[in-house]
């Protein structure tokens, strides 16, 4: 474990994926990057005004002063598009072993309608993933 992506969006399961990213980078002297993918919607207004870029650089301010306060230097990515596609596309072009995020814990109802970031993360990529619950 050399190259660990953390998704963060500042909820509670971004948190505790945080958490242990932060825990397996201490353990394996790991390089950590977090990624907080703005959210595009085709077909409709592209961005939310509520999740744009602005929401998402204070999401990696945030990440980075808890990193900082472990005493982790981090890389940090705030790329616009499908989460889960956007976060696959990173973790295998950036040549990650491991990705951690976290998971809402949607119903079935609530993954068919919206789809599941980390149940596609899970599926997709090639690395280990652990999935924050």
């Amino acid at each position: 474990m050399k190259r660990i992506l953390v998704a963060y969006d500042g909820g509670e399961p971004a948190r505790r994926a945080l958490d242990i990213a932060i825990d397996l980078a201490k353990g394996f002297d790991a390089l950590v990057t977090v990624v907080s993918v703005v959210p595009v919607h085709p077909g409709r207004s592209p961005v939310d005004p509520w999740d744009d870029r602005t929401v998402h650089a204070h999401e990696l301010q945030e990440a980075k002063q808890i990193l900082t306060e472990h005493g982790i230097t981090a890389e940090f990515l705030e790329p616009a598009g499908d989460p889960a596609a956007t976060i696959e596309r990173i973790a295998e072009e950036g040549g990650y072993d491991t990705v951690v995020v976290g998971s809402r814990g949607l119903g079935a109802v609530s993954r068919f309608l919206q789809g599941s970031v980390s149940e596609h993360v899970a599926t997709h990529v090639d690395a280990t993933v652990v999935i924050a619950r």
